[in-house]
């Protein structure tokens, strides 16, 4: 196997591998209107909260 062929291979890889996953990922105001936005917030929350009280 040639390892400019293997390199090249795993770069276009890598391209399309980032290329979708930014295409597929939620934009960021969809992600705090649905209820799982709301519940991650809420337990971010909690671990702040938390983080605070033992002083973290």
């Amino acid at each position: 196997m040639n390892c400019s062929k293997f390199l090249s291979g795993v770069g276009v890889g890598v391209a399309v591998g980032a290329a979708l996953a930014m295409s597929l990922s939620p934009k960021p105001r969809c992600i705090k209107r649905s209820p799982a936005g709301r519940a991650l917030k809420a337990m971010t929350e909690v671990m702040d909260h938390v983080a605070d009280a033992m002083g973290l």
